[in-house]
């Protein structure tokens, strides 16, 4: 195995060019979250603006072998600056989806304007939650984080991400109805309690 991101962080105090291989390994990462919760024009300024914010801090890093929480925590911070334009995001998200239902075959029309009636109470529901439990449910759901990724990332305890997902979840569930929550096409976006 190669050198880790906390012996690149280091080095890279020394030799600031090594905070590229830093780049290279998880911007697409930080690009992926970033783009789910902004859309992809935003999330080009979320990862830029993150990996200054990164590089500057470098010096505070804390060493561990991996660098994703401490840079989605980065990019948390800074997406929570464009709370209005996230929720602009949720809703241009649904029109689109409506827009579409026209050009769709007509067998499928029904299920598309279901989707959109789903997304966008989803949107509305998430737009609704407090800061800390909607910020957790994004990095559980949209950048793959486990619950102590997640913690590492808001600087919170485990338990705390805990607590925030479920109240999370359950605020989710109760707002739509049983069936849309069922089936679960990779990650699940309402997470179920995990042993994690």
């Amino acid at each position: 195995m190669g050198v880790d991101d906390g012996e690149l962080i280091a080095r890279s105090l020394r030799e600031r060019a090594v905070f590229a291989e830093i780049y290279d390994r998880h911007e697409r990462v930080v690009f992926r979250y970033a783009a789910r919760r902004v859309g992809v024009v935003r999330a080009e300024d979320i990862v830029s603006e993150t990996f200054l914010v990164a590089y500057d801090r470098r010096e505070i890093f804390d060493g561990s072998a991996d660098a994703r929480p401490w840079l989605l925590g980065i990019a948390t911070r800074l997406i929570g600056k464009l709370s209005r334009e996230e929720a602009r995001a949720w809703r241009g998200m649904v029109a689109a989806d409506l827009a579409r239902v026209d050009e769709d075959p007509f067998h499928a029309a029904d299920d598309r304007l279901d989707a959109g009636r789903v997304a966008g109470r989803l949107g509305r529901m998430l737009a609704r939650l407090p800061a800390g439990d909607r910020d957790a449910l994004l990095l559980y759901a949209f950048a793959d984080l486990d619950y102590a990724g997640v913690a590492s990332a808001l600087g919170v305890p485990v338990g705390t991400i805990r607590s925030r997902l479920n109240r999370a979840r359950r605020k989710l569930r109760a707002a739509l109805p049983a069936g849309d929550v069922e089936e679960n096409h990779g990650r699940d976006f309402v997470p179920t309690p995990s042993t994690e």
